[in-house]
């Protein structure tokens, strides 16, 4: 493999919550390393049909602008393209106009991936990561439209499972207007757990070392957890590990802190995530509940990573 600029990659992920850009230059070894990333947020499929069913037209528009933004710096580093899209788009009634839009505006095809490949994408990025060849682990994506589960022994994958469940789509179904009570709190937890047991390919008593989790809710875990012990963010977050007690801890503060309003006020709480993190952490203590979790590890990879991974390993099999 040639060490120029043909050698670079953009890769976007289309994120039913937020879209993410990493661009990175591959190196001879198959290795890579990072030149730039971006995050733009984004609810897609909030507006109009039911559950995550449609993508509005203010959706689709705000896409392309974002897209447009994504492309822009992606020639600037003369990096190839590649675009996944996950839960909000492949559940989309208009999947297709929004693929056929996206294409027209900006030029970049979109893949739309089911869910068991975007967890497997979610497993390539973590390896990278995270060591895990001696270890049994459950690895979580929990996104905004759905929840990625990854069980794997010695670093080789047992089960790798999407289900429709997600941050996003919890607030569409149970806190509308982003304001929480725990009653709504009860019954957006008994949604989650009748979900997640309802896909049988999800093995609950399982034997675990130790969990991995990535994206947004988690993050956020991580950095309530640096401002309360630094006032400021001091550890780096991969590999940082936080116990179910920690967890327990930051369910029962943030359930307390009733409007959007009242989260942003929290330190560690970003403004863009306050409306839906409650969802997000009825997601992760379930998950903690369910598979009776100690501990999880942060991963600083996930899914833009993975499709990274995967596009370097099509390169270097051509």
């Amino acid at each position: 493999m040639k060490n120029n600029h043909a050698n670079r990659i953009a890769a976007i992920d289309m994120g039913t919550n937020s879209f993410h850009l990493v661009i990175v230059e591959v190196k001879k070894d198959g290795s890579f390393h990072f030149l730039d990333r971006e995050r733009e947020v984004i609810r897609l499929g909030t507006q109009e049909g039911k559950d995550l069913s449609f993508i509005s037209e203010e959706e689709m528009d705000r896409s392309v602008k974002i897209v447009n933004n994504f492309v822009k710096l992606a020639k600037h580093y003369n990096a190839q393209i590649r675009a996944i899209a996950t839960s909000a788009v492949r559940e989309a009634k208009n999947q297709k106009d929004f693929i056929d839009v996206i294409f027209m505006k900006t030029g970049v095809s979109v893949e739309v991936v089911d869910g068991k490949t975007e967890a497997e994408l979610d497993f390539l990025g973590i390896q990278k990561a995270v060591p895990i060849s001696n270890s049994k682990v459950l690895c979580i994506d929990i996104g905004g439209g759905s929840t990625e589960f990854i069980y794997a022994v010695n670093g080789k994958k047992v089960y790798a499972e999407s289900v429709k469940v997600g941050a996003v789509r919890l607030s569409k179904l149970f806190f509308p207007n982003y304001i929480i009570s725990d009653e709504l709190f009860s019954k957006a937890g008994l949604f989650v757990e009748e979900q997640i047991l309802g896909n049988k390919n999800i093995l609950t008593n399982i034997d675990i070392d130790f969990s991995i989790g990535v994206s947004g809710t988690v993050n956020t875990i991580y950095v309530l957890s640096q401002f309360r012990k630094y006032k400021k963010i001091k550890d780096p977050i991969n590999e940082y590990s936080f116990s179910s007690k920690e967890l327990h801890e930051y369910f029962e503060i943030i359930s307390k802190l009733k409007t959007s309003a009242e989260r942003t006020l929290v330190p560690g709480i970003d403004t863009k995530r306050s409306d839906i993190i409650p969802a997000g952490m009825v997601i992760l203590k379930k998950i903690f509940d369910l598979f009776n979790l100690k501990k999880m590890v942060v991963s600083e990879y996930s899914l833009r990573e993975g499709i990274v991974v995967d596009t370097i390993a099509k390169m270097i099999n051509k």
